[in-house]
């Protein structure tokens, strides 16, 4: 068995990984524990009592965190001509059309959110094997397709975060960063659980949301009460 090192002996004396906690006190407890020297994510897991593998129990969505990811979100816009303007004067770190394409085809990644107009997919639909597996591909559904350019660079750099169900049935989403308030953390995790669980299918059957766990990026996951959440 491998010895603890010392953080996580003091970690052991803080969280109790098989204790259900309320929001407030999960929060706390992460807040308390010895940290690495950097500021870790916050970090969601929901477990879902559905069959990822059937089409019509796909769960996905977009939301807007209150608080903000923490985190600076670089933002690529494939756009034509002057339609990219809106977005340069948005924030958008990279504008441009097929060279940007040609740069992805090449292997270049520097970006953290893809935004198209509808002209342009023709040609992104080509970059699907590499944006896809990333979760990165633009989607008319989470508005990242869209000619209303301006504005979608502005909500990706406020906050908004796309969720979507993986093969074995969970949901992994970043909340915030611990450096954040005790109760901005928790806006954004009340915000979280609302948006999935009013995702739910409708050819669910039974408990939608099974578990959730909260933690940090190098921390304990921390089990929360759903009974205090009006999880369904």
């Amino acid at each position: 068995m491998a010895k603890l090192t010392k953080r996580q002996k003091e970690i052991q004396k803080i969280a109790d990984i098989e204790k259900t906690y309320s929001i407030q006190d999960a929060v706390s407890v992460l807040k308390k524990i010895p940290h690495p020297k950097f500021d870790e994510t916050v970090e969601l897991a929901f477990n879902l009592g559905i069959d990822p593998k059937q089409s019509d129990q796909m769960v996905r969505g977009t939301l807007m965190l209150p608080k903000g990811t923490g985190k600076k979100v670089k933002v690529l816009v494939l756009c034509k001509g002057e339609a990219g303007n809106a977005a340069k004067e948005a924030g958008a770190e990279y504008v441009g059309g097929d060279d940007f394409v040609a740069k992805i085809s090449s292997g270049w990644m520097d970006f953290d959110v893809v935004i198209s107009s509808p002209d342009m997919m023709k040609d992104v639909g080509k970059l699907g094997k590499v944006l896809g597996p990333r979760g990165l591909m633009p989607n008319p559904k989470t508005g990242t397709v869209t000619n209303d350019l301006g504005r979608a660079v502005k909500e990706a750099k406020a906050g908004k975060v796309e969720f979507k169900l993986d093969k074995q049935g969970n949901i992994n989403i970043g909340v915030g960063k611990i450096s954040f308030e005790e109760k901005a953390i928790r806006e954004n995790i009340d915000t979280v659980v609302g948006a999935v669980n009013k995702a739910r299918p409708q050819s669910a059957k039974g408990r939608f949301i099974k578990n959730i766990s909260v933690s940090t990026t190098m921390g304990p996951g921390l089990k929360l009460d759903l009974s205090k959440l009006g999880t369904t």
